[in-house]
């Protein structure tokens, strides 16, 4: 066994700012930054795992402390001594930090008293810390002052991949520069290229799979790659990348979508069980399934969602993919995918991942059967609308049935007296036509449709309103004529109170109490 072997993601690190793949505009930036001179003193890098934070760090100090020039320079030679040391972790005046193990503050009070030293070697002293929100809330106070004016020979770069951790007072005193993710194709070149060096053979379906495995990241993609490279010795094909990664292949997918959207559930069930029988990991066979349905979606006619050529499906794949979609609706698509999210915590949290997929096949074939939301709107609205129908129908029938028997009552009511009145006031609930009436009015005549009265307080109001009511409660119009004197009759309630003196019982309960009256009837 070799002991000196090194890993391809360590072998083939950039070196320098024309090998720094998948950020040109981080290049471009900073080379015209250090060839006009307008160095700044703070950098923070940040961006996901593998996208070259550190080899832009070390290839900066490289280009500020290089001795082929006499000044610093965007194309660091990588040969003299500055540059050699730089590359191997060992220059005195560039410091890399690993803020995970050096988060307190006794230990950043450490660096920045040592930052007042010019350098040793070096034009600048340059100060690398890695993952720096892992820094202690101290540790980023202490750094605040020196890290807004520091000394003029040192220069600070900060690496994270969590951005949002750090305080935004260290943001606002860096330069940030976000890393993308490194496409996939500049991925394939770049593997192809490192496979060209190695002397290994690497296919271009196995080289799409490991680039796209590795989501953007070069040091994810390297490490596969080496990992394919000992398992295959030399000879990395498709099926050897497959079965490393436990993924199906994207035929197997399409195949599989295909039985899905089918509604064939004891087929797509058996084809489970073979992927699942064959090492699949099932984890990775729904990413492969929401990566279908994302492209299915981008490519249906429905949508035109722009050029799907750089989808990771061959031309005859996408013929296929074609054929399926032309006879699924989009919101079938849309509610699979939904179904799909919803159950990668479930399946990360299930027990038995088997018998999660198994119940996540049934569920997503079962609502790829329900029709789409809006015609499902439209068939509750006419429901509503039918069933509102028959209210308002039962409604009239039932105001014209009442409205009938109402005004049969109307024809047949007839009041003969002015204690009827007076009764039928209070059986309607007329309260306050029955109190004035009872109380104020002093009736002459009474007869069916005429009323002749004297009106104690004299609201004109009040006959209006009555001469409505007995028009509703019989059906005529009376006769209301109003005498200007009073005819010296009683009203109602002088009635009344006339009858319940005369009761002998009232009246012994009156001699109970002397100077006891009557005041009112209720």
């Amino acid at each position: 066994m070799d002991n000196n072997y090194t890993v391809l993601a360590r072998k083939y690190r950039s070196q320098d700012f024309k090998s720094l793949i998948g950020q040109e505009v981080l290049v471009k930036t900073l080379t015209t930054a250090i060839n006009t001179s307008r160095i700044a003193h703070a950098y923070i890098f940040t961006g996901i795992r593998g996208t070259g934070k550190t080899s832009t760090a070390r290839i900066l100090a490289k280009a500020l402390n290089c001795l082929a020039e006499d000044h610093a320079t965007a194309n660091p030679c990588g040969v003299c001594e500055n540059c050699r040391a730089i590359a191997a972790g060992q220059h005195i005046d560039v410091m890399e930090i690993d803020a995970a193990s050096h988060t307190g503050v006794d230990n950043m009070r450490d660096i920045l008293d040592a930052a007042q030293y010019r350098p040793t070697n070096g034009r600048f002293k340059v100060y690398i810390i890695d993952e720096v929100h892992m820094l202690s809330t101290s540790a980023f106070n202490a750094l605040l002052k020196t890290l807004e004016e520091p000394p003029a020979h040192v220069i600070f770069i900060l690496a994270t991949t969590e951005i949002r951790k750090v305080p935004v007072t260290i943001l606002s005193r860096c330069q940030r520069f976000d890393l993308v993710r490194v496409p996939v194709e500049t991925l394939k070149q770049h593997f192809a290229w490192i496979a060209e060096q190695e002397k290994v053979s690497l296919t271009d379906e196995a080289n799409e799979l490991l680039a796209r495995a590795a989501d953007g990241s070069v040091r994810d993609g390297l490490s596969l790659l080496d990992q394919a490279i000992a398992q295959t010795g030399g000879n990395v094909d498709a099926d050897a990348v497959l079965d490393m990664l436990k993924r199906a292949d994207r035929g197997v997918v399409l195949d599989m979508m295909k039985t899905l959207l089918s509604g064939d559930v004891a087929s797509a069930l058996n084809k489970v069980d073979d992927i699942y029988n064959n090492g699949a990991d099932l984890a990775m066979l729904l990413t492969d399934m929401m990566e279908w349905t994302h492209w299915a979606t981008r490519m249906h006619p429905a949508l035109h969602a722009g050029d799907v050529t750089n989808s990771p499906y061959t031309a005859d794949q996408r013929e296929q993919i074609n054929d399926i979609i032309n006879r699924v609706s989009l919101n079938t698509l849309s509610r699979i995918w939904q179904v799909m999210v919803a159950a990668v915590p479930e399946m990360q949290a299930a027990g038995n991942q088997k018998q999660c997929f198994d119940m996540l096949i049934i569920r997503m074939m079962h609502i790829a059967d329900m029709p789409p939301i809006p015609e499902m709107i439209k068939q509750q609205e006419s429901a509503n609308r039918m069933r509102d129908v028959k209210n308002i129908l039962a409604d009239r029938m039932s105001q014209n049935s009442g409205q009938a028997d109402a005004s049969q009552q109307k024809q047949t009511k007839t009041i003969n007296s002015a204690a009827e009145l007076a009764t039928a006031l209070q059986e309607s609930k007329e309260i306050l036509l029955f109190s004035y009436y009872s109380s104020n009015i002093e009736i002459s005549e009474f007869a069916d449709g005429k009323i002749k009265y004297f009106d104690r307080k004299g609201e004109g109001d009040f006959i209006h309103k009555l001469g409505k009511w007995l028009m509703d409660k019989t059906g005529k119009q009376w006769q209301m004529e109003r005498v200007m004197e009073s005819v010296h009759t009683n009203t109602i309630s002088e009635q009344k109170q006339e009858e319940l003196a005369a009761d002998p019982l009232v009246a012994s309960a009156m001699n109970l109490f002397e100077n006891a009256e009557i005041v009112g009837v209720k």
